[in-house]
């Protein structure tokens, strides 16, 4: 069993197109994405377009929630919630009907064999939320109790937009980063810039020996901010100028 996990497109649908031709070439068996497919960017709907052609299980990621019912905005909210809720508003409202009965189908978690009594189980924060927030860093116990009892061979996670491997107990934790908005943290005080590649994993699985390779691709940021600058998103000019080209 080979498979390749997607996670937080984030309506890129520049950087999903590179990562999909990525993954042609590696013989997967299987796709799996963890959600957050539409919102925050410039193409939500081509990027939901590109993954309904899978026809690939997709989780209920917490954008993609929010964007079938997108709330109000706080009165006390800051500059940059504001921001975000306004792209989003401004996505949710370029998705067609066939597009929101995409999102709908997405399940809290999906469960894919292994083979004999092996499983994975995808979620998108934590099999019990999906704002649920798993990291490297984050406590045994507490792990634990996010994991709400599930001992499955593979876990698969996304929602932080960190890519992660890691151990526990008799599970393996995969986090395969973020497809269309990847972070990438510099000096203290300066905040985050988005670098204009995609992250994505793949498993490889055979009889209960199993390698996870965290991936990159990079792609062409002119490409990106094309489409950004055409999209008639809000805020398109604030957005371009949080990437660069790696």
């Amino acid at each position: 069993m080979r498979l390749a996990l997607i996670s937080d497109i984030h309506g890129n649908a520049v950087a999903l197109d590179a990562v999909l031709e990525a993954i042609e070439q590696e013989g997967v068996d299987r796709i799996v994405c963890l959600g957050d497919v539409a919102a925050t960017g410039p193409q939500p709907r081509e990027a939901a377009a590109r993954l309904r052609g899978l026809g690939c299980p997709v989780v209920m990621g917490n954008t993609d929630a929010f964007l079938l019912s997108l709330p109000p905005l706080p009165e006390d909210a800051g500059k940059d919630t504001r921001m975000v809720w306004e792209i989003d508003q401004w996505g949710a409202g370029q998705l067609t009907t066939e597009d929101r009965a995409f999102l709908t189908s997405f399940q809290p978690t999906v469960e894919v064999s292994l083979g004999g009594a092996d499983a994975l189980l995808c979620f998108h924060g934590s099999p019990r939320s999906n704002t649920e927030v798993i990291l490297p860093t984050t406590p045994d116990q507490a792990l634990e109790e996010a994991l709400a009892g599930n001992r499955h061979a593979l876990l698969a996670g996304g929602h932080t937009h960190q890519a992660m491997v890691r151990r526990h107990q008799r599970s393996t934790l995969v986090n395969p980063g973020s497809v269309g908005l990847p972070f990438d943290r510099v000096p203290p005080g300066e905040g985050t810039r988005n670098p204009a590649w995609a992250e994505y994993a793949i498993v490889t699985w055979t009889d209960g020996r199993k390698s996870v390779d965290l991936r990159r691709v990079r792609y062409s940021l002119e490409a990106l901010l094309k489409a950004v600058r055409e999209s008639g998103m809000p805020y398109a000019e604030r957005f371009a100028e949080d990437w660069v080209q790696e």
